[in-house]
């Protein structure tokens, strides 16, 4: 009879130490968490026409840390539509220490126009596990305003815009980003703009931050 007993001790030890082996891996087991996201939508510039974009951004965490997220959906369940981004796919950048994952590039085949309305996110980690969050864009269907321009001739910049906002996005001799301008008038000379010396071209990005909508034009060569 002892050893009867002292197996049933042992199978109960080992039992004992399964089931809390067992809590705390799914304790452990955490589903990420959308902070904060956002939907803009973006007019540009291709073959003489204008197309639409979204940009979808998300403030994700995941107490295994960013590099545990695998999957980024983007759904539009009225319409039946679904973008998908893996991490491989989407693009990451800081700000004020906060990183955001997302595209600038949310289109429809064909570049019909994007829809409107209610959208949802789904965030999903290496492990399964997955969060949701809503979120609503009621842009106006057709644009505010008309596309805008930019010109630069002679020395000297010309603007047509009736956006709210307009700033130039610099690029240097690499085509690679540089700086933004705050453009405090729609013409005059290049050189008032005080243009870093690497600066070999720009284009405008005019904003209309009440329905979080922007144009982004073609660069332009900046002549040196």
């Amino acid at each position: 009879m002892k050893p009867a007993k002292s197996h049933f001790s042992l199978l109960t030890v080992l039992c004992s130490l399964l089931i809390v082996n067992c809590l705390f891996f799914s304790c452990s087991r955490t589903e990420p968490k959308i902070v904060f996201g956002f939907i803009e939508l973006v007019y540009y510039q291709e073959d003489g026409r204008v197309v639409e974009r979204f940009s979808f951004f998300i403030m994700p965490d995941d107490d295994d840390g960013i590099e545990n997220l695998q999957d980024l959906f983007l759904y539009h369940d009225r319409d039946q539509l679904r973008w998908h981004l893996s991490s491989s796919d989407w693009i990451s950048f800081s700000r004020d220490d906060k990183v955001w994952i997302g595209s600038r590039s949310i289109a429809i085949e064909g570049d019909d126009p994007l829809p409107r309305g209610q959208f949802r996110a789904v965030l999903v980690n290496k492990g399964g596990e997955r969060s949701e969050r809503n979120f609503s864009f009621d842009a106006p269907e057709e644009p505010r305003f008309s596309f805008p321009t930019l010109q630069i001739s002679d020395g000297q910049f010309t603007v047509n815009s009736t956006y709210p906002s307009n700033r130039l996005v610099c690029y240097d001799e690499r085509g690679g980003f540089s700086s933004i301008v705050n453009l405090e008038t729609l013409s005059g000379s290049v050189s008032d703009l005080n243009l870093p010396g690497n600066i070999r071209s720009v284009a405008l990005w005019a904003e209309d931050t009440q329905f979080f909508t922007s144009a982004f034009t073609n660069v332009v060569s900046v002549p040196r």
